[in-house]
């Protein structure tokens, strides 16, 4: 796993610690449930119903592990204090698609707050990765699943 430090809102990181208890507290409890049932069936050795519940049970703990391991990795930034002389993490980018014409706008955020239908695109992606560090008039070329785009930042703000 990284050792990289994560950036959240603190609004994601409350979302993410709750959902870590409800995983820890309700999703352990169910797990259990199911594989005490299927334990019930008797034969374990040709009970597929006691493998799945047992699977779901390790794929479980398996996630709390990782949301454990990225929560140990938290900052908590607030957007509203990142300055806006160049693209950083929670800036928010208009561009210029230089194919099209049109003008685009996105929040460069974490992988775990992503969301590109909020507009939310991870520092990670290959347009956020080409766009941090940049200012207003610089014009970066991505390689995309489409191929190339060309685009030219015209604000950066909050």
């Amino acid at each position: 796993m990284s050792n990289n430090i994560v950036y959240l809102t603190k609004e994601k990181l409350i979302e993410m610690e709750s959902q870590l208890k409800e995983m820890k507290t309700h999703g352990r409890q169910e797990a259990a449930r199911k594989i005490a049932e299927a334990r019930s069936h008797g034969d374990l050795s040709e009970n597929s119903e006691y493998d799945a519940a047992k699977e779901e049970m390790q794929m479980l703990e398996l996630r709390i592990a990782q949301l454990e391991q990225t929560l140990t990795r938290t900052r908590v930034l607030d957007p509203a204090e990142v300055r806006t002389d160049k693209v950083y993490i929670f800036s928010r980018v208009q561009l210029l698609d230089m194919l099209s014409n049109k003008k685009i706008e996105y929040q460069l955020v974490s992988t775990e707050e992503a969301d590109i239908v909020k507009g939310k695109i991870s520092t990670d992606s290959p347009i956020g990765k080409s766009l941090l560090g940049k200012v207003v008039g610089d014009v970066v070329s991505v390689k995309v699943p489409a191929g190339m785009k060309q685009y030219k930042i015209l604000q950066i703000g909050r």
